[in-house]
C-alpha cells in the first residue's frame, strides 16, 4: 500500500495499483455482496452478513497457515434465519460492541451486540416494535473524547430511520438494559427459571415532515448556536418584532437525504417537546444460538410456553406517536436523488451520494455544500482521522502543542474498482488504489458504546475506523494513512522523510536487521560486506554489546570473504544470466521459428566466405606508433572482417584469449575490436540462436578479455557517470533490428559489466555506489526495452493469412519505437491486426481472453499494459483501418471495420475525438460528393456516375452510406456521453517513457474541439435519406428536403455552431418530403428480397400490396436475368441443352445475361418452374410499349426451352 500514495506534486490524475487486479472466478457473475447487508464491529472481531431472513455471523479466530505464522482470521461462528413474523425481511444491521464496567479493562470490549432492523418494522437487540414502518437504516454514536476545551460533549444515542420517523434511543438507558438483560439470562439460564422483565427504554420519536422521500440520515448530535445565528434564525422564523431569550437553546441536529428536497436539515430543541417513555421489554425474537456471546448466557430475553409465545405474537404491541418535527430548511433539487450519507468523526463535515454519480461535502453547521465530485455512481463513503505522531513534532517549533489530527475521506467507486483517498476539506487526492469491482467499504463511524469521560482515562481504543471487504478473495483490508500526506509543500516532503527515517531506524534496533539484509537477493555482495563490517566495528565501540549479534557479524563476514574468493577464482562463471535465458527461451525459440523463412542469397555475400589476404590488407593500417587501424568500409566487408576474427571464438574453435592476447599485442584498438565483435554477433543471429547457451558463454569471454584491455575502460572514469565502454555495446544493442541477438548480447554486456565493476570496486578498496547503480540501473532498463521489443517482433513475424492485404513486416527496434512516439508500438501493432484480418469482435475476445491460442498477441498487450490498453488500440486499429480504406475505396469492409473498432472504445472522449477526426480527414468530402451527385440525378445514381463523381461503385457507395450514419451516430452519443466521464489520462510504460516523436492518435483525439450536436444530428439525417434512396433506389433530391439554412449547414465543420432550421417548415417542404416517404417503395423493397431469398409463394403475396407495378416489374427482371444467368454461365452441371440454347439466343439477351452478377442472389439454386412463373408474371406487369418488354419475352422463350429440356 505504501507505493499506491500520490506523490508531494498531488497529480490528482495518478494512481497507482494498490496490487495485480483479481481476475473474476468464472463461476462468480453477479456481485452478490452488494445485495446483502454488511456490518463490521469497530472492533474488527465480528462481521454480520444478512439477507432477506437468513444471516451469517463470522467471529475472529486466530489460525496457523503451512508456513507456520499465526494470523487472524473470520470464521462462521453462527448461521441461520433471524426473521421471525411473516413476510418480514432483514432492512438494516448494526454490531455495536459494549464495554466493559471492569476495573483492570483496558479499552476491549465485554461483549457485542447486534441490533437488526426489519421490513415489518421491528427493531431486535437479541426487541421492540417502534415504528410500523420498515426499518431503512440504523446509526449508532459512541463518546468521543474532546479534543479542544468547550467543546460540547456528545451523549451516546442509537437512530432509526423509518420512511416517515426518526427514533433516537439514549445510549446510556440502551447500556443499562442491555447489561441488565445479559446478566438476567446468564442467572436463569443457570437456575432453569424464567427471566425477570428487564427494566424499560426511554426513545423519543420524530415525525419528519416537508421531504418526499427519506432514504438515510446521520444525528450530528447536541450543537448550542451563537448569538448572531440565534438573532438570525429569530429574525427569520418570526419577523421583525421576534423575541430572542436570553441564551441560545440548545438543540439536536438531524441531517436525511432523499428527494424533495435532497438533503434536509431537522433542529429539535431540548426541553421543548417532551420525550416519550416506552415500557415495552426487549423481547427474543430469534434463534440465535448461545454460542455466539457466551455458552452460558442464553437468549436476550426471557423464557415463555408456547401457548405465550402465540400470544404475544398474535398480539402486535402499541405503537407511540410520533412528534412533528418540521424541517428547517434544505438543499433542494427536483432530480437529484439522495442515497446516502456518511458523518464525519468531528461531527461537521459529511459526504452525500446521489443518483447522478455525485459525491458531495456538505459543512453541517453552515448546511452548504462546499465540494462535490463528478463520476462515482454506487460510491461508498468512509472517513479516517488520523493524529498527529509524537515524533514528527519534535523538530517543530509548535511541539509543546497538542498534536494535531488530519481528516481524509474515503470513497470507493465500484463501477471502476478504485480507492481513492481525499484530503479535507480543500486538499486534494493523497492516495488512489485499484482493488475490485464487487468490494464493500465498512465504515462503522462508532466506537465502543457505554464508554464516558472517567472510564476511558487510560484506555486504549482498539477499533478500526474504515475496512474494505473483498468477497473474490475473502481479504478484509484496513486502511491506514501517514499523517505527513495531510501536509503540503516543504513540509509534506520534510514531514515524509522523517517518517521514512523514524521506520528505518526503528528496523536497524532490531537483530532481524542485519539478518533480512542478508537475505535480501537483489542486495550485492559489496553491499553486503560494507554493512556487516560497519556494523561489526560499531559494536566492538560500545561499551555493552550484544554478543550474539558481534558472533553473527564475524561469522558472516567470514563467509561473505570466502564467497568473493571462489568467485573471483571463477572467472568464467555467469552469475545469474543461466536463469536469465531459460526464463526467455520460450520467447526465443518462438521468434526463431517465425523468423526462420527461406530466402535467397548469393555466395559471394555468405559471411562463411573466407577473407582474403588482400582483403584483409586493404582494411587494415598501421599508423606510425606501430597501432593498427581499422578503415570502416562497406557494411559487408566490415561483418566479413569480424567473421573472420571473432566467428571462430564464438564457436569455441578458437581459444578465446589467445585470439584476444594477439590482437592486443598487434595494436588494435578495444573500441573497434567492440563493434567489430558486435557486428558479427549481430549479424549471425539465425546461427547464435541454434545453440544460445554455448555462444553467450564464447561472448561473456570474449567482453570480459576486451574490457581488460588497455584503454578499454578508462582508469580515470567518474564513478557518477555511464561507462562509454559499456555505452557502446548499449547502443549497438538499441539500434539493432535483431530483436534475438541484441536481447542476449544486452544480458551477457549486464553480466559482464556487473563483474568488472565489482572487481574495480574491490581494487579500490571502496564501494563506488553511485557507479554500480546508475551503470546497471542502464542495464536493467535495456535488458528490459529488449524483452519487450523481442515479444513485439516475433508477434509481427507471423504471417498473414492468403488473400490478405498489408505491406511487408515491420522492422522495430528501441530506436524505432522512441521515435515512433507514444504511438508507435500501438500503431506498429494495429498493422499486424489489419494484416492478419482479425475482426473487431475476435479481437475484443482476445484482449478479455476468451481466446487461449492467441497467446503472443496477450503477451505483447501484458507486457505493454498502457500503450496497448483497450481503448488505445482499437483506437488506432480504427484509425488503420480507415486509412486504407482511404487507399481502396472500392474495399467498403475496410471502413465498416473501421467503424467497428470506434464502437468498442469505451471512453467517448476517445470515440468523439477519432470520430471527429475521421469525418474531416477522410469521410466528408467523398460524402458530399455523394449528396451533391444524387441531388443532380433525382434518383440513386448508376454504377459508371457514383465511379467518376464519388470515386467508388455503386455498391460501395451503398456500403459507405450506411458507414457514414453509422458514424455520425457514435459522434451523438459520444457527445452526450462526455460529460458524465472524466476524460481518460494517457500514459506509457516506465521504461519506455522516454519516446520522442509523433503524438499518438488518442492524444490528437482528446485535443480535438467538441461538437456541435444540432449540426451533427442534421448530417446524420442527410446521410439516413442517402442510404435510404441508395438501399431502395428512390427519386428523391436529398438537399431539396431542406430549406436555405439547412442546406448552407451541410458538410461544414462539425465543432463549428451553425444556423440551423427553425421548427417552423416551408408547407412546400412538407409535402416533398411526405413524397418522398412512400410506403410502396418498402413494399417493392420486399417483394425482391423475397425472391432474392428464394420465397417465390411469399413474394406473391406480398405483390398483390404494391401499387406501382410497372416499377416492380423493371426492378424483378434483372432479378430473373440473375436467375437465369447462373443457370446459363455460372453454374457447375451445364447442361448440352443450355449450351445450344445459349448459342441459339439473340446478341441482345446473351450480351444483357452475360452482363449480370449472380452473386448478388443469397439463393440462386431456384427451380426452373418458379422462374418461367416469375417470368409470366413480369410480362403481365409490363405494359407492351415498355422499353423492356421485348427482352422479357425473350426471356420467357429461352425459360421454357430450359425447362422442356429438362423435363425431355
Amino acid at each position: 500500500w505504501e507505493s499506491g500514495w500520490d506523490s508531494g506534486d498531488n497529480k490528482e490524475e495518478e494512481s497507482t495499483s494498490l496490487s495485480k487486479a483479481v481476475e473474476e472466478p468464472p463461476g462468480q457473475s453477479q456481485p452478490w455482496l452488494q445485495d446483502c447487508v454488511v456490518s463490521l464491529s469497530p472492533c474488527a472481531d465480528l462481521l454480520v452478513v444478512a439477507r432477506e431472513q437468513k444471516a451469517v455471523f463470522l467471529s475472529a479466530k486466530w489460525r496457523t497457515d503451512q508456513s507456520g505464522r499465526e494470523e487472524m482470521t473470520l470464521a462462521v461462528s453462527w448461521s441461520g434465519t433471524l426473521s421471525t413474523e411473516e413476510g418480514e425481511s432483514v432492512s438494516s444491521v448494526i454490531a455495536i460492541p459494549l464495554a466493559s464496567q471492569k476495573r483492570s479493562s483496558t479499552g476491549r470490549p465485554d461483549w457485542t451486540c447486534i441490533v437488526v432492523g426489519f421490513t415489518s418494522g421491528y427493531v431486535r437487540f437479541y426487541t421492540e416494535l417502534l415504528h410500523v414502518d420498515p426499518v431503512l437504516r440504523l446509526k449508532c454514536r459512541t463518546y468521543e473524547i474532546p479534543r479542544h476545551p468547550g467543546v460540547t460533549e456528545q451523549h451516546e444515542e442509537l437512530s432509526i430511520l423509518y420512511p416517515a420517523a426518526l427514533v433516537t434511543i439514549d445510549g446510556f438507558s440502551l447500556f443499562q438494559s442491555l447489561r441488565a438483560c445479559r446478566n438476567q439470562v446468564a442467572r436463569a439460564a443457570a437456575a432453569g427459571s424464567d427471566v425477570v422483565p428487564p427494566p424499560p427504554l426511554a426513545y423519543k420519536k420524530w415525525g419528519l415532515q416537508e421531504m418526499d422521500t427519506i432514504v438515510d440520515h446521520s444525528s450530528a448530535g447536541v450543537m448550542t448556536l451563537c448569538v448572531f445565528d440565534q438573532m438570525k434564525n429569530a429574525s427569520i422564523l418570526g419577523g421583525f418584532h421576534a423575541s430572542v431569550k436570553g441564551s441560545p437553546p440548545a438543540m439536536s441536529q438531524f441531517v436525511t437525504v432523499g428527494s424533495g428536497p435532497y438533503t434536509g436539515f431537522y433542529y429539535a430543541v431540548e426541553g421543548n417537546s417532551q420525550p416519550l417513555l416506552s415500557h415495552v421489554a426487549l423481547a427474543v425474537a430469534s434463534k440465535l444460538t448461545s454460542a455466539l456471546f457466551n455458552a452460558a448466557s442464553g437468549w436476550l430475553g426471557w423464557n415463555k410456553n408456547k401457548s405465550e409465545e402465540e400470544a404475544a405474537q398474535k398480539q402486535k404491541p402499541k405503537v407511540e406517536p410520533a412528534t412533528p418535527l418540521g424541517i428547517r430548511f434544505g438543499l433542494p433539487d427536483s432530480r437529484r436523488h439522495g442515497e446516502s450519507i456518511c458523518l464525519s468523526p468531528c461531527n461537521t463535515l459529511a459526504g452525500v451520494t446521489d443518483d447522478f454519480g455525485r459525491v458531495a461535502l456538505l459543512d453541517l453547521a453552515r448546511g452548504v455544500t462546499i465540494r462535490m465530485w463528478k463520476g462515482y455512481r454506487d460510491a461508498q463513503l468512509g472517513w479516517l482521522q488520523v493524529q498527529e505522531e509524537r515524533g514528527d513534532r519534535e523538530f517543530s517549533p509548535s511541539a509543546s502543542l497538542p498534536r494535531r489530527h488530519a481528516l481524509f475521506l474515503i470513497i470507493y467507486a465500484p463501477r471502476r474498482g478504485i480507492l481513492e483517498v481525499w484530503a479535507m476539506q480543500r486538499g486534494p487526492r493523497v492516495g488512489a488504489f485499484t482493488v475490485g469491482k464487487y468490494c464493500r467499504l465498512l465504515y462503522a463511524g462508532y466506537h465502543l458504546m457505554g464508554v464516558n469521560s472517567v472510564t476511558s482515562q487510560g484506555w486504549q481504543l482498539h477499533t478500526q475506523q474504515v475496512c474494505l471487504l473483498d468477497p473474490t478473495t475473502g481479504a478484509l483490508r484496513t486502511i491506514s494513512i501517514p499523517f505527513h500526506l495531510a501536509l503540503s509543500d516543504k513540509k509534506n516532503e520534510r514531514a515524509k522523510d522523517m517518517h521514512l527515517l523514524k521506520r528505518l531506524s526503528a528496523v536497524l534496533k532490531s537483530r532481524d536487521a542485519l539478518e533480512s539484509l542478508l537475505s535480501n537477493k537483489n542486495a550485492p555482495v559489496s553491499c553486503l560486506t560494507n554493512v556487516t563490517s560497519a556494523l561489526h566495528d560499531a559494536l566492538k565501540q560500545q561499551d555493552e554489546v550484544e554478543t550474539s549479534l558481534l558472533q553473527l557479524c564475524s561469522s558472516h563476514l567470514k563467509l561473505l570473504q570466502l564467497y568473493t574468493d571462489i568467485q573471483q577464482l571463477q572467472s568464467d562463471s555467469l552469475e545469474g544470466l543461466e536463469e536469465e535465458l531459460s526464463r526467455v527461451e520460450p520467447t526465443l525459440q518462438r521468434y526463431a521459428q517465425l523468423s526462420s523463412k527461406p530466402s535467397v542469397s548469393f555466395a559471394q555475400d555468405s559471411p562463411d566466405t573466407p577473407l582474403s589476404a588482400q582483403a584483409f590488407l586493404t582494411q587494415l593500417e598501421v599508423t606510425e606508433d606501430g597501432r593498427v587501424k581499422v578503415n570502416r568500409g562497406s557494411d559487408a566487408e566490415w561483418n566479413q572482417l569480424g567473421n573472420f576474427l571473432f566467428w571462430g571464438c564464438l564457436c569455441g574453435k578458437s581459444p578465446t584469449h589467445k585470439v584476444c592476447d594477439t590482437l592486443q599485442l598487434a595494436g588494435f584498438s578495444p573500441q573497434q575490436l567492440l563493434s567489430l565483435l558486435m557486428s558479427v554477433w549481430l549479424q549471425r543471429e539465425k546461427e547464435v540462436l541454434q545453440k544460445p547457451v554455448d555462444t553467450v558463454k564464447q561472448l561473456y569471454t570474449l567482453l570480459i578479455a576486451l574490457s581488460n584491455m588497455e584503454g578499454a575502460v578508462e582508469e580515470s572514469w567518474d564513478p557518477q557517470s555511464v561507462s562509454p565502454w559499456w555505452q557502446q555495446v548499449r547502443l549497438t544493442c538499441i539500434q539493432s533490428h535483431n530483436a534475438a541477438a541484441a536481447l542476449l548480447a544486452a544480458l551477457v554486456a549486464h553480466c559482464a559489466a556487473k563483474a568488472s565493476i565489482t572487481s574495480r570496486a574491490d581494487s579500490k578498496l571502496q564501494s563506488e555506489w553511485e557507479a554500480v547503480s546508475m551503470e546497471l540501473e542502464q542495464w536493467v532498463v535495456c535488458v528490459r526495452q529488449l524483452e519487450d521489443v523481442l515479444v513485439l517482433q516475433a508477434l509481427l513475424l507471423v504471417p498473414s493469412p492468403q488473400g490478405t492485404a498489408g505491406g511487408a513486416v515491420v522492422q522495430c527496434s528501441i530506436k524505432t519505437l522512441l521515435e515512433g512516439g507514444t504511438g508507435g508500438i500501438a500503431d506498429s501493432v494495429s498493422k499486424w491486426v489489419f494484416r492478419q484480418n482479425i475482426t473487431p469482435e475476435r479481437l475484443k475476445e482476445i484482449l478479455l481472453k476468451k481466446r487461449s491460442h492467441e497467446e503472443l498477441l496477450l503477451a505483447v498487450c501484458q507486457r505493454f499494459p498502457d500503450s496497448l490498453s483497450p481503448d488505445l488500440l482499437f483506437a488506432h486499429c480504427s484509425w488503420e483501418y480507415v486509412v486504407q480504406w482511404n487507399k481502396d475505396p472500392e474495399e467498403a469492409r475496410y471502413f465498416f471495420s473501421a467503424v467497428e473498432h470506434l464502437k468498442l472504445i469505451s471512453s467517448p472522449h476517445i470515440q468523439l475525438g477519432i470520430s471527429s477526426m475521421m469525418w474531416s480527414t477522410f469521410v466528408v468530402k467523398r460524402f458530399s460528393a455523394a449528396a451533391f451527385l444524387m441531388e443532380k440525378v433525382g434518383k440513386a445514381p448508376k454504377d459508371r456516375l457514383c465511379r467518376r463523381d464519388v470515386g467508388i461503385g455503386d455498391k460501395a457507395m451503398t456500403s459507405f452510406l450506411g458507414c457514414c450514419v453509422q458514424l455520425l451516430q457514435i459522434l451523438m452519443e459520444a457527445d452526450s456521453a462526455m460529460e458524465e466521464v472524466r476524460a481518460p489520462e494517457l500514459s506509457v510504460e516506465e521504461v519506455w517513457s522516454g519516446a520522442e516523436g509523433p503524438a499518438s492518435i488518442a492524444q490528437l483525439a482528446l485535443e480535438q474541439r467538441g461538437v456541435h450536436y444540432p449540426l451533427v444530428q442534421h448530417h446524420w439525417l442527410l446521410a439516413s435519406i442517402l442510404h435510404a434512396a441508395m438501399s431502395f433506389t428512390v427519386k428523391v433530391k436529398p438537399l431539396s428536403l431542406f430549406d436555405s439554412k439547412g442546406k448552407n449547414a451541410f458538410f461544414r465543420d462539425l465543432t463549428t455552431i451553425q444556423l440551423m432550421p427553425s421548427g417552423d417548415m416551408d408547407p412546400g417542404l412538407v409535402s416533398l418530403r411526405q413524397e418522398v416517404i412512400n410506403p410502396d417503395i418498402l413494399r417493392r423493397h420486399l417483394v425482391c428480397e423475397l425472391y432474392n431469398q428464394g420465397l417465390d409463394l411469399r413474394a406473391e403475396e406480398a405483390m398483390l400490396q404494391v401499387e406501382d407495378k410497372e416499377v416492380l416489374g423493371s426492378q424483378l427482371l434483372v432479378l430473373t436475368g440473375q436467375r437465369l444467368s447462373y443457370s446459363l454461365l455460372h453454374s457447375q452441371n451445364q447442361t448440352q441443352a443450355a449450351m445450344e440454347l445459349l448459342a441459339r439466343l439473340p446478341p441482345t439477351l446473351c450480351t444483357w445475361l452475360k452482363a449480370m452478377d449472380p452473386s448478388e442472389l443469397r439463393c440462386p439454386l431456384v427451380s426452373l418452374s418458379k422462374t418461367s412463373r416469375l417470368v409470366s408474371r413480369l410480362i403481365e406487369m409490363l405494359p407492351e410499349n415498355h422499353a423492356q418488354y421485348s427482352l422479357a419475352l425473350h426471356l420467357l422463350e429461352a425459360v421454357d426451352v430450359l425447362t422442356l429440356s429438362a423435363e425431355g
